[in-house]
C-alpha cells in the first residue's frame, strides 16, 4: 500500500470540517445535535398537549 492511499483510506471528514465535529458516533455535526434536541423538545410539547387534551 502506498503511503498516500494509507492517509486518505483513514480520514472520515475533510480538516476545513473539524470545528463542526462532536465526537458522538450518530451526531457527528453540531447542527444535528441542536435538531436532535430541537425535535424531542417539540415531541415532548405535542405528546404533553395530546395527554392534556385526552384527560381534560
Amino acid at each position: 500500500m502506498k503511503s498516500s492511499e494509507a492517509n486518505t483510506a483513514s480520514v472520515d471528514v475533510p480538516p476545513d470540517n473539524r470545528d463542526e465535529l462532536t465526537s458522538l458516533p450518530w451526531l457527528r455535526t453540531w447542527r444535528g445535535v441542536y435538531l436532535f434536541v430541537f425535535s424531542c423538545f417539540v415531541l415532548w410539547v405535542v405528546l404533553l398537549l395530546a395527554l392534556t387534551m385526552s384527560f381534560s
